[in-house]
């Protein structure tokens, strides 16, 4: 339906990506006293763009790595956030995106925030979730690894703006509390 540039390649987004579907973990296997792998539940421990830890865990079962890109898929969903931390357990409110590579993950990270409301639109049930399905099956243009890292710069001159902005919104905050 449109052109691509000749270097690019129209792929199935599912040949550049690993997804990892989270579980949930029983209570007794979480903790508080920070004993174990940080232990994200659920989209509330995304605050303000960044990852929030308030429970631990020492028998992790799905485990996502640093530079992951972590999507909430059941309740709130569509949340989006790079594993800026390390090794962490994702509940099954998670679904972590690992990419091969071939790819860079922001490149990744911003198609994924691109098309986010359309997969939020066709989320389905009585507790709103999205399928791995609903992430896989899907073609992607791919442009080169050097145009990649252009998108990259793009995006990271763009997170600066969107810092200042998230900070002069909570200077603002604080001032009329």
């Amino acid at each position: 339906p449109f052109e691509i540039p000749e270097s690019w390649v129209l792929s199935d987004f599912s040949e550049l990506v690993t997804l990892l579907s989270g579980r949930d973990l029983e209570s007794n296997d979480c903790n508080s006293n920070r004993e174990g792998i940080p232990y994200l539940i659920g989209a509330s421990n995304i605050v303000y763009f960044k990852i929030k830890i308030t429970r631990w865990t020492t028998k992790p079962l799905v485990i996502s790595r640093y530079g992951d890109i972590l999507i909430s898929c059941k309740g709130t969903i569509g949340e989006i956030v790079a594993n800026d931390i390390g090794d962490l357990h994702i509940a099954r409110q998670f679904m972590a995106i690992q990419t091969l590579p071939m790819v860079y993950a922001d490149y990744i990270e911003l198609y994924i925030k691109s098309i986010v409301n359309n997969i939020k639109r066709n989320a389905r049930g009585v507790i709103p979730g999205i399928s791995r399905e609903d992430i896989l099956h899907r073609e992607i243009v791919l442009p080169p690894l050097e145009e990649q890292k252009r998108k990259e710069a793009e995006k990271q001159r763009f997170g600066n703006c969107k810092n200042c902005l998230i900070k002069s919104r909570r200077r603002r905050l604080q001032f009329t509390l």
